[in-house]
């Protein structure tokens, strides 16, 4: 499984407007400029998560981009979903096979199966198991607590000087 480039993209520029340094709203082409992509399609991804909710634009001269909500309540996972998605990341296509109906009758075998008809797969089985694992992972970390890493970090830094 492998991220967009503008899941990447997002969550940088989200991380920069969650800086606590910064008080005021960015623009488009200092986001840009900082992330090091064109403007143009920052402002495609910059659109997605605007529409989702995640920033909002600031009209004006001197506008630009803000975040809607606090860095604490932005998780990654918000933001992968943004931009890759609200699918499922495996969806079982061998139900029709000899394999799956023996693997599945064996777990099965005596449950439900007369009365719904139909077989538990067992490989989706592990593969919803990882994909709910990966969602809480993603759902424990926020822009905020990058950014507080972040922040350890550069104290680490600065005090081995």
């Amino acid at each position: 499984m492998q991220f967009s480039k503008s899941t990447d993209y997002a969550l940088h520029a989200l991380l920069h407007l969650g800086n606590s340094e910064r008080c005021n709203n960015v623009g488009i082409k200092e986001l840009a400029s900082t992330l090091g992509v064109s403007e143009s399609y920052l402002s495609k991804i910059m659109s997605k998560l605007r529409q989702d909710g995640l920033v909002r634009a600031v009209p004006g001269v001197n506008g630009g981009y803000e975040l809607s909500r606090s860095t604490e309540q932005i998780t990654f996972l918000d933001v992968i979903q943004v931009i890759e998605g609200r699918q499922k990341l495996f969806e079982c296509s061998n139900t029709d096979s000899q394999q799956h109906r023996l693997l599945a009758e064996e777990e099965t075998a005596g449950r439900d199966q007369e009365r719904s008809g139909k077989c538990e797969c067992l490989v989706q089985k592990v593969m919803e198991g990882a994909e709910q694992h990966l969602h809480q992972y993603l759902r424990e970390h926020t822009i905020q607590s990058v950014l507080d890493e972040a922040f350890k970090h550069g104290n680490h830094e600065t005090n081995k000087k």
